[in-house]
């Protein structure tokens, strides 16, 4: 119940947005899909706040009509009482990561495929990684460019073994192929090194071709345009980030943000289990006790709490400050275990 409240939540606030936005330049059907599109990623994020107050409606509820009483009065502990929903929190965690996040990083990808042809059609810039090799394309008013890098350079602007393929933007067919022993990437333009240029409109390509100690040719990337497309968060599936974090090693460019993304998803089951644990510790009193509203306001401000400190820890990770592993995986168990240790004061004193 809460968690399609808060989708239809989504939704709507979605409409409204892309209406602001795009309301005179695209019609209704796009503006609509545009809005499917982008709540699922939202609404993944927000699993673990959901299952918060999922848990706090629960044990609320089982406190107002006396089954806790009558549960401890069977001779069941809080403890024992909290093992089968922990475990199928777990669960659940583990399939939301496994179904959710697919279907969410597929629906990032079309939104922000959809959203860059509205924002500037012709002017169109895409980045992927190979097993083998780095893959970008760039558009201006001319065409389009499909270039591909064998590697880089640690600096993330200097390319090895560097191809570029120039389509015509009406006919889409080949115009010239340009292949260069390295390249390096400047505010504006490429300056390739010991580059080989062909001509594919001629009739024999490989006799007009010319060799060039260096060659200019204009782009609108940028390496943070690169590392953004690279680093966009949301855009791969939990599935294929393993291979994706392998091919990145092999050509060079850093993994860190990935990886600690990788590993935020597969510590997503625990927290989610964590926030239950703190949904459930501080509801499982009887109503008739009092001070139910400030349990609600106590629980509600933890949740939120481990949430952002859950994020920031993973900025750490991925800026380098503090180990991945440490950042990802530290504040889930150690809200488990504060919670645990709030439960066994409050039921064991």
């Amino acid at each position: 119940m809460i968690a399609a409240v808060f989708f239809g939540m989504l939704v709507m606030f979605e409409v409204f947005e892309v209406v602001r936005r795009f309301g005179g330049e695209a019609g209704l059907p796009t503006l609509l899909l545009l809005s499917v599109l982008r709540v699922p990623r939202t609404f993944y994020q927000i699993m673990p706040l959901l299952m918060i107050l999922s848990s706090m409606g629960l044990f609320l509820a089982m406190a107002r009509s006396s089954e806790l009483v009558v549960i401890r009065a069977a001779g069941r502990s809080a403890k024992r009482m909290l093992a089968e929903p922990l475990v199928a929190v777990l669960i659940f965690g583990a399939l939301v990561v496994a179904l959710l996040n697919p279907i969410a990083a597929a629906a990032t990808r079309i939104y922000q495929a959809q959203l860059q042809a509205l924002e500037n059609p012709e002017m169109v810039a895409q980045i992927s990684i190979s097993d083998s090799a780095l893959w970008l394309r760039q558009g201006d008013a001319l065409g389009q460019t499909v270039i591909r890098a064998e590697g880089v350079e640690a600096d993330g602007l200097t390319f090895t073994t560097v191809s570029f393929l120039v389509f015509d933007r009406e006919s889409g067919a080949p115009v010239m192929r340009i292949e260069a022993e390295s390249g390096r990437l400047e505010p504006g333009s490429w300056q390739l090194n010991n580059a080989k240029q062909w001509n594919l409109d001629d009739l024999n390509p490989e006799q007009s071709a010319r060799r060039y100690p260096v060659v200019a040719l204009d782009t609108d990337l940028t390496p943070a345009r690169i590392r953004d497309s690279l680093a966009r968060s949301g855009t791969i599936s939990v599935w294929a980030m393993p291979a994706f974090i392998r091919a990145m090693d092999r050509a060079g460019l850093s993994t860190r943000d990935h990886r600690a993304q990788f590993q935020a998803e597969l510590a997503t089951p625990l927290l989610m289990a964590a926030m239950m644990l703190i949904g459930a510790v501080l509801s499982l009193q009887h109503s008739r006790t009092g001070g139910a509203s400030q349990r609600i306001l106590i629980t509600v401000l933890a949740g939120f709490a481990l949430f952002f400190l859950r994020n920031f820890a993973q900025v750490l990770g991925e800026n380098g400050q503090i180990p991945v592993a440490l950042a990802i995986w530290t504040p889930p168990v150690a809200s488990m275990l504060l919670a645990f240790g709030v439960l066994l004061h409050l039921e064991d004193g």
